[in-house]
């Protein structure tokens, strides 16, 4: 897709140089200046414009049927985490080749069958816990509300005023672009691990899932399947050294020898 908003527009996820489509219409976009142009954005508009981004998103992608065998084996996978974080979650399939994943603020979680085919069981609850900590973490809001500013400032479509001018259609994917594929502080990379190792050891999975997952990110990045990585490799560097983290937590929790 072109890039998959870690969707941070909420999205949260991996990169997209995908074929996975992020355009928004106008009335997305104006409702999004209007809401950069206060001084705060709060978490109730964030998660109506995820909603609302989230919806346009699964109209123009291949959505895995609820019989698909992508789609079922998703479904098992997630039975036992229908919320997390007391956020309630919807979980659906992207038939898109790229190995990539992400959550909005709305609980939508969308997971890429590139990744399901890369990934096993325990590693895509790895990812999934991985971007789903950045929603519970608030790092989507806080990067939006980047993301509407910087755009607001650049393509000056805000007017003196704080009124909403005519969005030319070029810069409606500009927008969406960036907030599908935000990237995040090192410190939010590392929060997010810990959100996910939490959560595997909180719910009885290995944790060394997170790490086998980083792992493999770190091998495809420089094999032939890079091209089709998005912003999971992208937004999350140094794949190796955080896997090797995960390790190292693992031993000193007694998880791993």
């Amino acid at each position: 897709m072109k890039r998959i908003a870690s969707i941070t527009l909420v999205v949260i996820g991996l990169p997209f140089m995908s074929q996975a489509q992020t355009n928004t219409n106008p009335s997305l976009m104006q409702a999004l200046m209007q809401a950069v142009s206060s001084a705060t954005v709060s978490d109730a508009q964030v998660a109506d414009l995820s909603r609302q981004a989230i919806k346009e998103m699964d109209a123009k992608n291949p959505v895995a049927a609820s019989n698909d065998p992508y789609t079922l084996r998703l479904n098992k996978i997630v039975s036992r985490h229908q919320t997390m974080g007391g956020l309630p979650l919807n979980y659906k399939v992207y038939k898109v080749a790229d190995v990539n994943a992400f959550a909005t603020a709305d609980g939508s979680v969308r997971v890429f069958k590139g990744l399901m085919d890369v990934m096993s069981d325990n590693e895509l609850l790895a990812i999934m816990g991985h971007e789903i900590g950045h929603v519970i973490n608030h790092d989507s809001k806080d990067a939006m509300k980047r993301g509407l500013q910087m755009s607001a400032v650049r393509t000056g479509i805000a007017s003196r005023s704080g009124t909403v001018g005519k969005i030319a259609q070029s810069q409606l994917g500009d927008v969406a672009d960036y907030l599908m594929s935000a990237k995040f502080s090192r410190q939010q990379e590392t929060e997010a691990d810990d959100y996910s190792y939490d959560f595997l050891k909180r719910n009885g999975y290995n944790v060394m899932a997170l790490a086998t997952s980083f792992e493999k990110l770190a091998k495809l990045s420089g094999g032939a399947q890079s091209g089709k990585l998005a912003s999971i490799v992208s937004t999350h560097p140094d794949s190796q050294s955080r896997a090797q983290r995960v390790r190292d937590r693992a031993k000193r929790d007694g998880l791993a020898k």
